[in-house]
Order: structure tokens, then C-alpha cells, then sequence
């Protein structure tokens, strides 16, 4: 049964905090948001009174038997902040998160993935999995989550109906691979058989949830090496037909990239590869691309096809460093992906951390060769490289909804968009003993403004900072209090 929102009007008090734009944050202090009974934000007022709360909502919007949802008690260190948005996520790959062993990326799926994806034929191990990862997720406040499920469609139906009876929005996809590079126990018989248990998953999860208000099907080649060009034709004419979304890896290894041009010899780049089986448009987001020449961003810019950049995996599979900042100056839209288990967390604010490092690095390594240590224009450039606080909860929030066509509906506050979003509290501030305070690995100390505590916050948080989730209006992770 689908999950029913609350016939309740909601009035949210507290402080609220969300991107503008990429490099803009927003702080509302003492500030109420409206949400009416179909989840969507009614209203937004700043500065609200002490003791004016319900003269201002009754008065001013005529509500009547409203609840009200106060985001901090006792200090006030606690805040709503917008749902995070994870643009890459293999579901199956749960049990794994941690495990790399010493290999790269295609051994690592030939050592550890692919037995493991292959063990969800099991009906009772994909429900065990796919109940503990969309639990997980939850409690790390992500609202909104595209996964890539197996070659199972049991297993992916399961996937679908376990986000939808729990009220997570989600974009589930299984995954079509019929190449040689896959083995002989973990791989789709032929294209047509590829295509028609897509399809079975398509039209189960459209009859689950047919008004698409949380679960989503979407079309999902693993990666262009484990799939013929028959295919990935008929998965580009599906998508067209029945306007799916589409999501897929692009240039994550250089191995990856070389196999790519060996493969698929009649097209002059990764990117013209799904170009050319009509897999690359405005509803396609490509997870990675680490290793994209010039020609292939301007290709991704024209068809308006987003980037999941997953910094966490890219670093421990030693993959690659994700040029976000030349993608985001050409105009591709990015969001951020844990890439599980590539990725050792689910955790989409452990990935805004690691995009910020990865910045860095990139600053010190790339920055260096590319301009050199002069000062000036070239420093100034290498500076730019690096990506603050405010960008990565940008990339976590509002760009990650861009990537999957869901701007305007979830990753801010504003009036029409759906109330998808979480409290953060960060504890008391630490005793004049130096005893208690703080909440999970966040340590405040009194002399901390809303900026510096969200810094703390992305560098130092955890699930333990997360109390309360909701999805639509309906709360789905954290107790009533």
C-alpha cells in the first residue's frame, strides 16, 4: 500500500537553512514553513515573533488545527535542512561498503561485486539487503536516492516496493549487461532478454506508484563495456518510448576508458558511445566522469545530460579526481553520488566532505601541472579548483535534484516546492569543564556563528547529527518529539 501523508497542515519552526545557488546559502533564523496536507510547502516567513506564531498563521493564512514542529529544544543548535539528493547508489553492493581489497576497478567487480549482486537471485537476501540499505539511507537524511538494483527483477520489484512502503523517493533501475565482461553466472542470456525483464520492472514499478510521486523506473545499462551495441539501442528506444531517465558510468578508470575505445571502435569517444545508441539527453546522469576530454563536456552540455561525481569511491578504487568545477563552469549540471560500495558510506554528507577534499587535492596536484606555481592569475585559477562548504551542500541538495529532473520539486524551502527535508541538531554547547555538549562528532564551543557550525557540521557530522526525516510531508526516519 502506498504510504498515506498525514491530512494535517504542518507549521515547521526553527531555523532553516538552504542553498540560493551554488555559491549562496540562505539562514532563516527564527522562521516558520507551512506544509499542507499534500506535503508541499504553503508558506515561508522570516523573522516570526516570539509568541506570534499562531496569529500569523491563522490570521494571515486563515489555517485552523495545525500542527506545529519546532526543529531545536533547549539550545538552540539544531536547524531543517533540505533532504540530501544521492545520484549513485548500487543497492545490491550494501553488505560490501568497506571492502576494496588492493585492486582497481575491474578486478574489484570481478572479485567482489559480481558474486554478491548474483546472491539477490535469492528473494529472501535482496529483501534482507534492500530493507537494512533504504533504512540507512534514510537515517543519513537522503529523501531521494537513484539506484542501480541487479539483473533480477524479483529482486528489483522488491527494491521498488521496499523505498515505496517506507516513503523514500527513488529512481530504481535494473541493471542490463550482456557482455563477455560479465560471467557466465551473473549476466542477461541476450538483448532481448535484457530488454523484455526491463521492461517487466518498468511497468511493475509505474502500476506501484502510477502517479510517479515517489518511485520512478529508470533505465540503467551498467556501463557501456557490459553492453552490446544491440543492446544499448533498444535501451536508448526505451527510454525514448516511454520517456524514462537513463542512468550509467561514464570515465571512471583509465582502463575503463581504453576498453571503452576497443569495444566500441566506430565511435571517437566514451561519450559518443551512448550518444550514438540514444542514451545521452536531458534525463540522463553519468556517474563519475573522471577522465572526459573537452569535446565529450561540450557533447554532455548540448544534450543536457548531468554528471553524479562520487569522490568517495573515485579516491579509495583510485580512479580518478572528477574536474567538477570545469563541469560546472560549462554549464553541466552535478550532483553527488556515495557510489556504494565503491563508496564505504551511504552517507551523501560524507560525500560532500570528500568533494571538498578531493577539490583540494586536485588544487595541489592537477592545479599545479596545469598552471604552474606563478602567482597571480595562474594561483588565482588553481584556487578555484577547490569547492567550499556552501558548494558541496549545494551538490548534495539542489544540484543533485537538477541531475534527476526534480528541480523546482525537492532540494530547497521555497513555496510550491515538496517538503522533503531533515533536522540536523548539533548538541550543547561543550561545559565550562570541558564535559558533555556536542552530538555525535560535532563539538561546539559557544563562539560559533551558523556558518562555522555547518562547517563543523560537513566535516565532523554524522547520522547522529540527523533526528528527524521527512519525505512529501511524511516523516519516515526519526521518532516524534
Amino acid at each position: 500500500m502506498a504510504p498515506k501523508i498525514p491530512l494535517e497542515r504542518t507549521v515547521y519552526a526553527g531555523t532553516f537553512i538552504h542553498c540560493l545557488s551554488l555559491e549562496n546559502l540562505e539562514i532563516l533564523e527564527h522562521a516558520a514553513v507551512g506544509v499542507d496536507e499534500k506535503g508541499m510547502i504553503s508558506f515561508v516567513e522570516k523573522d516570526v515573533q516570539v509568541g506570534g506564531l499562531s496569529e500569523l498563521v491563522e490570521k494571515r493564512y486563515g489555517w485552523e488545527g495545525y500542527a506545529v514542529v519546532k526543529g531545536a529544544s533547549g539550545e538552540e543548535t539544531a536547524f531543517f535542512f533540505p533532504g540530501f539528493v544521492d545520484t549513485h547508489i548500487h543497492a545490491p553492493q550494501f553488505p560490501n561498503a568497506g571492502i576494496f581489497g588492493k585492486t582497481t576497478l575491474l578486478s574489484w567487480l570481478h572479485t567482489y561485486t559480481f558474486p554478491l549482486e548474483a546472491s539477490l537471485a535469492a528473494l529472501p537476501t535482496a529483501t534482507r539487503i534492500y530493507t537494512r540499505v533504504v533504512a540507512a539511507t534514510l537515517s543519513h537524511g537522503t529523501t531521494t536516492a537513484a539506484y542501480y538494483a541487479t539483473t533480477h527483477v524479483p529482486a528489483t520489484n522488491q527494491l521498488a516496493t521496499l523505498c515505496h512502503a517506507a516513503g523514500q523517493r527513488a529512481f530504481v533501475g535494473r541493471c542490463n549487461m550482456d557482455s563477455a565482461l560479465h560471467p557466465a553466472y551473473y549476466k542477461d542470456a541476450s538483448p532481448a532478454d535484457a530488454l523484455r525483464d526491463t521492461r517487466a520492472t518498468v511497468d511493475f514499478i509505474r502500476a506501484l506508484d502510477a502517479g510517479a510521486r515517489l518511485v520512478q523506473p529508470i533505465v540503467t545499462p551498467r556501463f557501456a563495456p557490459s553492453c552490446s551495441p544491440a543492446l544499448l539501442h533498444g535501451l536508448g528506444a526505451l527510454a525514448r518510448d516511454l520517456r524514462l531517465p537513463v542512468q550509467t558510468h561514464i570515465a571512471e578508470n583509465a582502463a575503463e576508458v581504453a576498453l571503452v575505445a576497443a569495444q566500441f571502435p566506430a565511435q571517437a569517444s566514451y561519450a559518443q558511445v551512448y550518444d550514438a545508441h540514444g542514451l545521452l539527453g536531458p534525463r540522463t546522469v553519468l556517474a563519475h566522469a573522471c577522465h572526459l576530454s573537452g569535446e565529450e563536456v561540450a557533447l554532455l552540455k548540448r544534450r543536457g545530460a548531468s554528471v553524479s561525481h562520487c569522490p568517495v569511491s573515485n579516491s579509495y578504487l583510485g580512479s580518478g579526481l572528477c574536474p567538477v568545477r570545469e563541469l560546472l563552469r560549462e554549464g553541466v549540471a552535478v550532483g553527488l553520488g556515495t557510489d556504494v560500495s565503491g563508496g564505504w558510506s551511504c552517507s551523501v554528507l560524507a560525500a560532500a566532505r570528500e568533494a571538498g577534499g578531493v577539490s583540494r587535492l586536485r588544487t595541489a596536484a592537477e592545479g599545479r601541472a596545469r598552471y604552474g606555481a606563478e602567482k597571480g592569475e595562474a594561483e588565482r585559477e588553481r584556487e578555484r579548483m577547490k569547492l567550499g562548504v556552501e558548494e558541496c551542500l549545494y551538490l548534495a541538495t539542489r544540484g543533485g535534484a537538477a541531475c534527476l529532473g526534480l528541480e523546482g520539486t525537492v532540494g530547497a524551502f521555497e513555496v510550491g516546492m515538496e517538503w522533503d527535508a531533515q533536522v540536523v541538531d548539533l548538541g550543547e554547547v561543550v561545559g565550562e569543564e570541558g564535559a558533555g555538549g556536542g552530538r555525535g562528532g560535532v563539538a561546539l564551543w559557544g563562539a560559533e556563528g551558523w556558518e562555522e557550525r555547518l562547517a563543523k557540521w560537513v566535516h565532523c557530522g554524522d547520522e547522529r547529527n540527523t533526528r528527524r526525516v521527512w519525505v512529501r510531508g511524511r516523516l519516515v526516519a526519526g521518532g516524534a518529539e
